[in-house]
């Protein structure tokens, strides 16, 4: 891949510099936009972050920087949020059977480890460059596994990203540079899913920040957020097979209500999972 599209700019250079600070202010005065989101951003000296950032917030201080990278140097440059890359790839090789839940937890723990209240990590199961690669579908097996991965993705902690067209559950990978038109009108029900998933998220304390605590489970994802006001636990099967698990032994018993299907249970001591099933209770009492 050549990348033919784009300059090769020299760093350098003073006056380049001067010059790519000159049009990022540009687009925030006289647009007002809300910030930046930087390709390849670990391919640029930190130094020239630092000093344009500190320029870009003294324009507007509410700006906000989205780095598409994960070197943590980033942050002290100036970034407010980066990409979890390797949460993403890992969340691939689980429902690959390449990688444990176990693994996923380990990479899950290490991103988070420099992220601080004013840090924030964008978690996704796809992106741009992922899905060039495969499909959500192809990635993660079939459309269930795929819509099942993002709600891994958005219940484990970070700020949750949509790739656009994920929510069609189209089946090959899209080309990189070439124009693809999509039928937003193929799988209404598929995305009538992400539409509730995501007013499930938005109405959520505990997913959206609460504090985190991870169960092993053997091939199930099962994550408790807390907040002052909410507990939620998931339970997501990363199997293509019917599993019969354990529930964590402190949560059995538990009343809960299923905010999916808005049924209350009391849950028990084992549970058996279709194929990619997932369940997002609210605990109750």
């Amino acid at each position: 891949m050549g990348w033919d599209d784009v300059a090769d700019l020299n760093y350098d250079n003073t006056t380049m510099r001067a010059a790519m600070q000159e049009a990022m202010l540009y687009w925030l005065t006289e647009a007002d936009i809300d910030g930046f989101r930087c390709d390849h951003a670990e391919g640029v000296p930190n130094d020239f972050w630092k000093e344009t950032i500190t320029k870009l917030r003294a324009a507007k201080s509410t700006l906000l920087m989205l780095a598409e990278g994960s070197q943590t140097a980033l942050y002290d440059a100036g970034f407010d949020m980066l990409h979890a890359w390797n949460f993403a790839y890992k969340l691939q090789y689980v429902y690959a059977g390449s990688a444990s839940v176990a693994n996923l937890y380990d990479t899950h723990r290490s991103e988070l480890a420099s992220v601080t209240d004013k840090r924030l990590l964008m978690r996704y199961s796809t992106n741009h460059d992922m899905a060039s690669e495969k499909s959500p579908v192809q990635a993660y097996q079939t459309k269930e596994g795929a819509f099942s991965a993002f709600v891994a993705s958005i219940s484990m902690g970070g700020c949750p990203m949509i790739y656009s067209s994920q929510e069609l559950a189209y089946d090959k990978a899209l080309s990189f540079f070439g124009y693809q038109a999509m039928d937003w009108n193929s799988n209404a029900d598929y995305q009538a899913d992400y539409t509730k998933l995501m007013q499930l998220y938005r109405n959520s304390p505990a997913l959206q920040n609460g504090e985190i605590k991870l169960y092993q489970t053997s091939k199930a994802i099962c994550s408790y957020r807390i907040s002052s006001t909410e507990k939620i636990l998931v339970l997501i099967n990363t199997s293509g097979n019917q599993e019969r698990l354990n529930l964590p032994m402190e949560r059995v018993g538990d009343s809960a209500k299923n905010l999916w299907t808005g049924e209350s249970t009391v849950l028990p001591r084992t549970i058996t999972l279709e194929p990619y099933q997932y369940y997002i209770w609210k605990i109750e009492g």
